[in-house]
């Protein structure tokens, strides 16, 4: 295969800064006046107020319903890529599990899913020590009903409300850059065409597709949107 031809080089050890970032943070640099730092709440280093307490799902069926869509049709998208294919299984394999999370939010993104949350009532740690002392001096462990996750005492992990207003803000910000749908699938090349992760054999052949995708997106901006290079 061509891959295995052209992956037998010694890798560079380039390092592509993420263009997706460079998109945001210069449409986020234009908008701001001049000699304005970030606004208040945006400190960095700092956690906002109420940020880390946990959310949950308002409609946690309707939801990983639209999510487990958009899923399947990211795999799918990275299924039909020529390029990939022609790496072997367990390459393939490797970059899909390290990057099905960043491909899943670029996803929602280009679905524009949206999501609301509520504010999970937590147990607080004298409750939990309580609890757990209590179901660990009269209630020998159960163990868990089959397809169901386990877990531990302090229960299934949820998000916090920072983690949530990240992602939720990175969707807004997709949104009203008014990404197109070439636009996106650059996007999820770059994503997915990581020559950075350990255990990789084609790490030349991988860089080259992630460059490729990222000159085909920057000269698409600069056809389109007439804007300088996104590229560090």
């Amino acid at each position: 295969m061509a891959c295995v031809e052209r992956c037998r080089c010694c890798a560079e050890s380039r390092r592509h800064g993420s263009i997706l970032y460079n998109i945001l943070r210069s449409e986020e640099r234009a908008a701001r006046p001049a000699g304005q730092g970030p606004r208040r709440g945006q400190a960095s280093g700092g956690c906002p107020c109420g940020s880390r307490r946990r959310v949950a799902l308002r409609s946690p069926q309707v939801a990983c319903k639209a999510a487990s869509a958009v899923l399947v049709k990211t795999l799918r998208f990275v299924q039909n890529v020529p390029c990939f294919q022609e790496l072997p299984l367990d390459e393939q394999l490797l970059l899909v599990r390290s990057c099905w999370a960043p491909l899943l939010v670029l996803g929602l993104a280009q679905e524009r899913v949206h999501f609301e949350t509520v504010e999970s009532a937590e147990p607080s740690m004298l409750q939990r020590i309580l609890t757990t002392r209590r179901h660990g001096e009269h209630t020998p462990p159960r163990a868990p009903a089959p397809g169901r996750p386990h877990h531990g005492p302090g229960g299934p992990h949820l998000p916090s409300a920072g983690e949530i207003q990240a992602i939720k803000g990175f969707l807004a910000k997709c949104w009203s850059l008014d990404i197109s749908t070439k636009e996106y699938a650059y996007l999820k090349g770059t994503v997915l065409f990581n020559p950075d992760l350990p255990g990789l054999q084609c790490t030349q052949y991988i860089e080259g597709l992630q460059r490729e995708a990222q000159q085909a997106l920057n000269e698409h901006v600069r056809l389109i949107h007439r804007g300088p290079s996104l590229e560090q």
